[in-house]
């Protein structure tokens, strides 16, 4: 598929998606506060959706070959539509983290769908190029929406953001049902079908099991530093450095400005050089600024760390997702990626746990310091314990099984 086709098919429909989530970052914590809930439940409402995502994303891959990818994008599109914009009711704290739970159900069946189209249809010879760019359109679309959804809400109300960015996802559902091609109407699934595949699955991990099992422990080290940082800078700087939110949030800014500048040229280096050599440097660098935050000192000492931070994550933007992809076995993609998407999200709702549970008993700098092991260990393990997959993928098991979505 040319890259033309996946700007339409899936890049716009990511963009629209993702702006409509940015929306939420800087809205839905206040909304939750103010439902005058305890502390414990507006942290359930805040992670509800991550939560849903974690629980969906095995039997989502699972279910990518039976009803097809294009419908798995449109529907996952449709629930985080419905999850979204259902918020703008008068709702019980109990309805409000269900329909955050049912938006994570949509975001996980949209994101491996997407992942899975891109797998699937990319030129192996340029996948880690068009996985870079889907990363990167995934960081400039959530860049702008916090401060669009605080701003909006300030001068509306929170209901007028949830319909805001209810409408992005409305946008995203039209654009995927528009540019997705046509899937050819499947024939009935053979009895044992399913159970074939994850025998394919099986075999792969047993096959390749050395490379498989540092690849994972690889990308849950590096989801947790990914995650985890999100949530130390803010807190480094406003109980440590009492930085006002401003300052904070000009730190964050930055970052995220190095970070999405990054995204081509770590595709070129995935595709032209090898996919370590953009995976490798980007954990060690995250490491090293993790490791700056707690000696930051001033506004301008964290800011340098969070530069550094964002440039190595910027340099690892589809990293990941490109190892999952070239470790996808033929005839199973769907399951493996849906496996190795839990493996991640695990990692990403382990950072901030780690950051919270480390810094509650040894303070900050611990949780600085365990995210900086974990980003070290990502770098060391993807160096000297997985395969170069670029050349030749290697867990490519061929099988009697049909492709998703024929």
């Amino acid at each position: 598929m040319r890259r033309s086709e996946l700007a339409l098919a899936v890049y716009l429909p990511t963009a629209l998606l993702a702006m409509g989530q940015g929306l939420l970052l800087s809205t839905l914590p206040t909304y939750a506060t103010e439902l005058g809930v305890s502390l414990t439940l507006v942290s359930v409402i805040a992670s509800a959706a991550a939560i849903g995502t974690l629980l969906t994303d095995v039997p989502a891959g699972a279910l990518l070959y039976r009803i097809g990818l294009r419908r798995a994008m449109l529907i996952g599109s449709a629930l985080v539509v419905i999850g979204t914009m259902s918020l703008a009711l008068p709702l019980s704290p109990t309805l409000v983290v269900a329909f955050r739970l049912l938006a994570g159900v949509g975001t996980a069946m949209w994101g491996l769908s997407r992942h899975a189209f891109i797998t699937q249809n990319a030129d192996i010879a340029s996948r880690g190029r068009s996985i870079a760019v889907f990363g990167g359109i995934n960081r400039i679309g959530m860049f702008g929406g916090p401060a669009i959804g605080g701003i909006l809400a300030t001068a509306a109300s929170t209901s007028a953001t949830f319909l805001l960015a209810g409408l992005m996802g409305l946008l995203a559902f039209l654009a995927a049902a528009l540019f997705i091609p046509g899937e050819k109407a499947s024939p009935p699934l053979p009895r044992g079908s399913g159970r074939k595949r994850w025998d394919l699955v099986r075999q792969t991990l047993r096959t390749n099991s050395g490379d498989l099992t540092a690849a994972a422990v690889a990308q849950l080290f590096a989801q947790m530093i990914r995650q985890g940082r999100q949530l130390l800078i803010p807190l480094v700087g406003t109980t440590v450095l009492d930085l006002n939110l401003a300052q904070v949030g000009l730190v964050m800014t930055a970052a995220s400005v190095l970070d999405m500048s990054m995204f081509i040229p770590a595709g070129v280096l995935m595709d032209r050089y090898g996919r370590k050599f953009a995976s490798v440097p980007s954990f060690a660098l995250m490491a090293v600024g993790i490791g700056m935050v707690p000696f930051a000192g001033s506004f301008v000492g964290l800011l340098i760390a969070a530069l550094v931070i964002g440039l190595g994550n910027g340099l690892g933007s589809g990293t990941m997702m490109t190892l999952g992809a070239d470790l996808a076995p033929d005839g199973a993609t769907g399951e493996f990626l849906g496996i190795w998407r839990l493996i991640g999200d695990v990692g990403m709702v382990a950072g901030p746990l780690a950051v919270g549970l480390i810094g509650t008993w040894l303070g900050l700098t611990g949780s600085a310091i365990v995210l900086m092991i974990a980003g070290f260990l990502a770098s060391a393990i993807l160096f000297f314990l997985v395969k170069e997959t670029r050349i030749a993928p290697v867990v490519h098991v061929a099988g009697p099984v049909e492709t998703l979505g024929d």
